[in-house]
């Protein structure tokens, strides 16, 4: 056995010992990542190898947490590809919304698949919030937020974020929706830095619970009872798994799309060639789709 293989059978133990214990199932991930992002652990922990890392696992078991963290991925800010969120509010949204309004339905339901730190799922409940105020639509809004990362849905209920995560936010939603989170000045009192929290207005709007992607059972958040949404956010998720995973993760997001619901896509990413037939491109500039 050479060392790549006995490498990638370390791994593997490492990966199923992650599964045992916090039922989660990362080896659809690409190898060459899990490979960089274990070894950060390895490293931090000053273990000399997989095996001695594997070991300390077992004996450290809040470590498992660490290592989720390094596993996952949350790089995320507000209106983040700020083209794609002016189409989805411009065009979409006005429409979906007013469609449901005229069948007489008064519920809209979102999902934000991969939620991160919650800025996607919150950015969708500004932008729905903004359309039903200014048509003056009544209609029950449902966001339901998802990730794996416990840690992350913690920050995201908070609803409190660095400059960094807002630089996109236009001034007028900024001054409407956030407030800083100490003092009466934009810059927080004691460190000198941006700090914004979400209005409860918006973050009554969006639910937020832990959910792996790769579940076998399920095919939508066991917390929004029967899928059925309108809209689906699950960008920049696709790109860290391979082909097998991607087209199980697309077989969940078609069946929980309503008729003729939207998703979203990162914008590098597709639908794998087995699903193209079942979502249809809605425009040529943003990674927005429509179930066939």
């Amino acid at each position: 056995m050479d060392n790549v293989d006995s490498m990638n059978m370390e791994m593997e133990k490492i990966l199923l010992h992650l599964e045992k214990e916090r039922g989660l199932d990362f080896r659809g991930y690409r190898s060459s990542m899990i490979a960089r992002r274990i070894s950060q652990r390895v490293s931090a922990t000053a273990c000399r190898d997989l095996v001695s890392y594997l070991s300390y696992l077992r004996e450290h078991p809040a470590e498992l947490d660490d290592l989720v963290d390094a596993l996952t991925i949350n790089v995320s800010r507000f209106f983040r590809n700020p083209l794609m969120f002016e189409y989805v509010a411009s065009e979409i949204l006005p429409r979906a919304l007013q469609e449901r309004h005229e069948r007489g339905e008064n519920s809209f339901r979102v999902w934000s698949a991969g939620c991160s730190f919650g800025e996607e799922a919150y950015s969708a409940a500004i932008l729905i919030h903004e359309i039903l105020e200014r048509e003056d639509l009544p209609m029950d809004v449902h966001i339901f937020a998802t990730d794996i990362d416990q840690n992350a849905l913690i920050r995201a209920g908070n609803a409190v974020y660095p400059f960094e995560a807002i630089k996109d936010v236009k001034y007028g939603l900024l001054k409407r929706y956030f407030t800083p989170v100490r003092g009466d000045e934009w810059k927080t009192s004691n460190t000198g830095e941006d700090a914004f929290q979400l209005k409860q207005e918006i973050r009554d709007a969006v639910s937020f619970s832990p959910y792996d992607m790769l579940h076998r059972n399920t095919f939508a958040p066991p917390e929004s009872v029967f899928g059925s949404f309108d809209m689906v956010f699950c960008r920049n998720l696709l790109i860290y798994f391979n082909l097998e995973y991607q087209d199980a993760i697309l077989e969940k997001l078609y069946r929980s799309l309503s008729p003729k619901g939207y998703l979203i896509l990162g914008e590098t990413e597709v639908p794998t060639s087995r699903y193209q037939r079942y979502f249809v491109k809605v425009n040529a500039c943003c990674h927005v789709y429509q179930k066939a």
